[in-house]
């Protein structure tokens, strides 16, 4: 089984590993495919996303390090476009779209920041109503592609992130899944694929991928693929549990790319 990813960051945003360290890390596991996903500029400050002045630095890179290890592994440059931020993504091979913020009351909420924080912001910006809060979400969600015109939608539900953790949300009512389950119905109209991340798992926050077993079911009655992601940010994560995660796909009969020119062009 050639294991790939391609959402994968490094020092040019959050990650803990150079690109080169990356792709020498991913070539050592036998990896045949990598691709890199640097975090869009955003229009608030904040610490995780690359700088506008420094995207010219990260696509030369990848391009040197494209050519060098040509022989060895494909290398594909993309980025993870956030639902808010502004910049353009032509040029690049491949578009990751994502969201991480709510805004609400003129203030952008965290998704993924703590399970301390995200309770707070439910208490203060929503009365205490998480399923409200879902709402809101999805419905961002919903519109990830009209927003980006991504080729591949991020941990579609990763709001849930800390909810193992914390219960915060409950998963199982009809207000939930009918948030969710219409950002679905929406997306399955757009030529974007859902990933199957891991990253969650790596970093000890859940023990299941995104999306949930349901919503995966769901997806995979379309007739879609999936692509299987780690959502890596450091040498040791870049192919986490994507063995796994393919091997129940295998099981379930449910299709997933094998190479990201499956689908780009």
């Amino acid at each position: 089984m050639k294991i790939t990813n391609y959402h994968t960051h490094t020092t040019f945003c959050d990650g803990k590993n150079t690109a080169e360290e990356m792709v020498l890390s991913a070539i050592n596991k036998g990896m045949g495919e990598i691709g890199f996903s640097v975090h869009s500029p955003l229009p608030f400050h904040e610490t995780w996303d690359i700088k506008k002045e420094k995207m010219p630095e990260y696509i030369a890179t990848l391009e040197a390090l494209r050519e060098k290890y040509k022989a060895q592994i494909k290398i594909y440059i993309g980025i993870e476009q956030d639902y808010y931020s502004e910049g353009s993504t032509e040029g690049f091979d491949y578009v990751i779209g994502a969201v991480h913020y709510i805004l609400k009351d003129g203030k952008y909420l965290p998704l993924d920041l703590s399970a301390e924080a995200t309770k707070e912001n439910i208490v203060k910006y929503y009365d205490g109503d998480a399923l409200a809060y879902c709402e809101d979400y999805y419905k961002l969600v919903a519109d990830v592609y009209n927003r980006t015109k991504c080729d591949i939608i991020a941990h579609f539900d990763l709001i849930t992130k800390f909810n193992e953790r914390l219960p915060l949300i409950d998963t199982g009512s009809s207000r939930y899944k009918k948030a969710a389950e219409n950002a679905v119905h929406e997306l399955l109209k757009s030529p974007a694929i859902f990933e199957i991340n891991t990253g969650a798992i790596s970093r000890g926050y859940r023990t299941t991928p995104y999306p949930s077993d349901s919503l995966l079911d769901l997806i995979a009655e379309s007739g879609k693929p999936f692509v299987v992601n780690s959502d890596s940010h450091n040498v040791d994560t870049i192919d986490f549990g994507i063995k796994k995660a393919m091997l129940s796909l295998d099981i379930c009969g449910y299709k997933y790319i094998k190479s990201l020119e499956e689908i780009i062009k």
